[in-house]
């Protein structure tokens, strides 16, 4: 009933859902009051960033093409490129065409696999904040305030999109860090050359995936009623372990 206007007297006026969005990059702490509150339709930011993904899908599409973006993560990963060169020339091809299919078709089941990501690791902050650190959160509030506060991924694709259109190079395009917005885009311009490990921490470092953590923290110790130390250490003591995790398996596979 909040997002029709209808508000009880004395409490504070409902945000419509273009208010939380553009609140959520000038003002987010009214974004994460008003979904405390109990306004929790999670729709506006969830097309907005499927929408921006398109986009990009669009631009790797005509700009790059697919065949070089598979041809590319084959050539990061020497492992599988070593692999490849063993089978026969026919079996390579069709195993190429397929990884192209897969490739296609996670750009275009994207905003599925937000919906499911999101739930996830809404459930795990949920029972952090609630169990660990005491907050009263409901797991609604928790998935509508992650959906908020991934927002600022729609800059990192759109420059990503950028990039590609100004400056894209099909053979050096790569997939999983399409956009210059972490350490490893800026000091190790070819992947392929980087350690492994060290190319997968300086990933992490990335202005965007830090903006959206902060935006996390606030939020979760909002919705939960806690102190706002509570959600900085609970989202980011997260973002370490998975982080550590990253590099650990990028060594491994190294």
């Amino acid at each position: 009933m909040s997002d029709l206007g209808v508000q009880p007297a004395g409490e504070a006026a409902s945000l419509s859902q273009w208010q939380r969005v553009a609140c959520t990059f000038t003002a987010p702490s009214k974004t994460f009051e008003d979904i405390k509150r109990g306004n929790k339709s999670r729709w506006m930011p969830f097309v907005i960033m499927a929408i921006v993904g398109y986009i990009l899908f669009a631009a790797v599409t005509v700009k790059i093409g697919m065949e070089a973006v598979v041809d590319n993560q084959i050539r990061l990963d020497p492992k599988t490129e070593e692999k490849m060169a063993q089978i026969p020339a026919d079996q390579r091809e069709m195993q190429k065409k397929i990884s192209v299919y897969v490739t296609e078709g996670i750009f275009i089941a994207n905003p599925l696999f937000v919906l499911g990501g999101v739930a996830l690791l809404s459930l795990g902050l949920w029972g952090t904040i609630n169990f660990v650190f005491g907050g009263k959160a409901t797991f609604g509030s928790i998935y509508t305030m992650w959906m908020y506060a991934s927002l600022p991924t729609i800059v990192k694709t759109l420059l990503g999109t950028v990039v590609i259109f100004l400056a894209g190079e099909p053979d050096t395009f790569n997939i999983k860090n399409f956009a210059p917005t972490n350490l490893a885009a800026l000091l190790y311009p070819n992947a392929a050359e980087a350690n492994k490990a060290l190319y997968s921490l300086a990933s992490s470092l990335d202005f965007v995936t830090i903006w959206t953590l902060v935006l996390l923290s606030i939020g979760v110790a909002t919705v939960a009623g806690v102190k706002r130390s509570s959600g900085y250490i609970a989202v980011f003591g997260w973002w370490v372990i998975f982080v550590l995790i990253g590099v650990g398996w990028a060594a491994a596979m190294g």
